[in-house]
């Protein structure tokens, strides 16, 4: 072979090899949903899609890739899935019962490609969010096997232990497993009941997306946008007042992902964003998706959200934004939903309808109480309106805190830079 050709092959290769990257970023998750419906266990499941990926990264170099390459990963990882339990049948023999059953049940491929509202992964995560789960467990478990998120990140996004979340993701897959939780839709009767947590888990999927907890980058637009896809399909399912002021959120808030960062890949804050870069036609669906759930009664803590987002979305300028709108609205989102963050986030409001003073007096006395103590914003919203009163000292010291706990490589960069300027 000349060497011309062993350069094509090898380009050829390199080709297949950056496919098989990009469908594991883009689809992995959609596949583990289907393989774990077709299969019955997250384990085995995740077993099988790993055994397919490797598959296709010996075979396709050689064969070249499918023509469905989704489907020929569902069917290669199945049937390796049922391999492997005719093969330890020899150890436990109720495995090659298991092993029959699978293949018996298992449909023909072309249906892998069910884009309807009822696909593999809503299926998912109406089984991750099962009533007999444990509240926490629920979201920590969908985090993890349907949006592909890392141990680490959801920790993070809990404020607590990886270890901790480790166990509770065991503990859920062993109760989904050993009460046979069925991997289906709910029935319309049972929804309201299931919905809470479903939205819950969207939401901090969509916040993962929107602002990474960790790498080098400000946003994860893959991930916010899985979420805004799945905001999509549930209203279509149940088009309940929150699951509508979810969608509006997440839309206003993805509006400014563009904005939010330099093309060097520097965190630009709010008040500092190119609002010309703002995406319109998501501020236009999003303000009309907020108008649709306030005119309907049962509007909660994401309806409230999403009212802030278009209150910030409507402002030509940031010097115009109407912050003593802003301000009532976090007074009623605290009244339906207190909590901390809450707080912190009013708290910088008031600081710029009434002035950084009442803002940092709110923020200390959030503080003080220890319910934020390792949470790096409190932290840093703490540095900015410190430093806006000239108090130099305490700005570094909250600005330093801050860097201390976050691991966002845009945010560093900022904080750094911000205790650079304060000499």
């Amino acid at each position: 072979m000349t060497k011309t050709a062993d350069f094509a092959d090898e380009q050829s290769a390199d080709k297949v090899r950056a496919t098989i990257d990009s469908l594991y970023s883009s689809e992995s998750r959609r596949i583990l949903a289907t393989l774990i419906r077709l299969l019955g266990d997250f384990d085995v499941a995740e077993d099988a899609l790993h055994d397919a990926f490797a598959a296709a990264a010996e075979q396709w170099p050689k064969e070249g890739i499918p023509t469905n390459p989704r489907a020929w990963l569902v069917s290669t990882g199945r049937f390796r899935a049922i391999d492997d339990m005719r093969r330890r049948s020899r150890f436990d023999s109720s495995l090659e019962h298991v092993a029959d059953k699978l293949q018996a049940e298992t449909p023909d491929p072309a249906d892998i490609l069910d884009e309807s509202v009822e696909d593999d992964r809503l299926r998912l995560i109406f089984t991750c969010c099962h009533p007999a789960l444990a509240p926490d467990a629920r979201v920590a478990l969908t985090l993890r096997e349907v949006c592909g998120l890392t141990t680490e990140e959801i920790a993070r996004a809990f404020l607590t232990a990886p270890s901790t979340l480790a166990q509770r993701i065991v503990r859920a897959k062993a109760k989904i497993r050993e009460a046979r939780i069925p991997y289906r839709v709910p029935a319309p009767s049972d929804l309201p009941g299931r919905l809470d947590a479903v939205l819950h888990v969207v939401y901090l999927v969509f916040n993962e997306g929107y602002s990474a907890t960790a790498g080098g980058a400000v946003t994860r637009s893959d991930i916010s946008g899985e979420a805004i896809r799945l905001g999509r399909l549930l209203i279509g399912l149940l088009p309940e007042p929150e699951v509508i002021g979810l969608l509006a959120l997440m839309l206003l808030q993805e509006s400014r992902r563009t904005a939010r960062m330099s093309p060097n890949g520097d965190l630009i804050l709010l008040d500092d964003q190119d609002r010309s870069l703002w995406n319109q036609e998501m501020i236009k669906e999003g303000v009309a998706l907020v108008e649709r759930a306030l005119r309907i009664r049962g509007f909660g803590a994401y309806t409230i959200q999403a009212a802030i987002a278009a209150v910030h979305a409507e402002a030509q300028t940031a010097g115009k934004t109407d912050w003593r709108q802003i301000v009532l609205l976090y007074d009623l989102l605290l009244r339906v939903e207190p909590s901390p963050v809450v707080e912190l986030n009013r708290a910088v409001a008031v600081a710029m309808r009434d002035g950084p003073q009442e803002g940092l007096k709110l923020i200390d006395a959030l503080l003080g109480r220890g319910e934020l103590t390792d949470y790096h914003l409190a932290h840093s919203a703490r540095g900015e309106l410190c430093r806006r009163l000239g108090k130099i000292a305490d700005a570094k010291a909250s600005y330093n805190r801050a860097l201390e706990l976050t691991r966002q490589e845009p945010e560093r960069r900022f904080l750094e830079e911000r205790i650079r300027t304060l000499g």
